[in-house]
């Protein structure tokens, strides 16, 4: 089993900078992919961010430039740091982690951590 905790979201104001955590327990892989979602209001969950085992990262178009995605594999530990944060950040965000078994994707969540942009 995998546990994923976040921490660090708030209130923040347009322009402003916030570092999300997530603590990884259980059965890791560090050569595992991990990645940020987010949902809003009224919208599907989408990817921020994904981070492979070996660093290589993606990024939505949205957040590009704007977001870091890193991980500590001996901490078991992924950040996000966001910076210039714009109203349109508002959203849930949720850790994850995934494995392929037998061709068969598991995904792993977080409970997610709320991050507000305003003024």
């Amino acid at each position: 089993q995998v546990q994923l905790v976040e921490s660090g979201g708030g209130l923040v104001q347009p322009g402003g900078s916030l570092r999300l955590s997530c603590a990884a327990s259980g059965s890791i892989f560090s050569a595992n992919t991990m990645g940020w979602y987010r949902q809003a209001p009224g919208k599907q969950r989408e990817l921020v961010a994904s981070i492979g085992g070996g660093g290589t990262t993606n990024y939505a178009v949205s957040v590009k430039g704007r977001f870091a995605i890193s991980r500590d594999n001996a901490k078991n530990t992924m950040y996000l740091q966001m910076n210039s944060l714009k109203p349109e950040d508002t959203a849930v965000y949720y850790c994850n982690y995934y494995t392929i078994r037998f061709g068969r994707r598991n995904d792993y969540w977080g409970h997610g951590t709320q991050v507000t942009v305003s003024s």
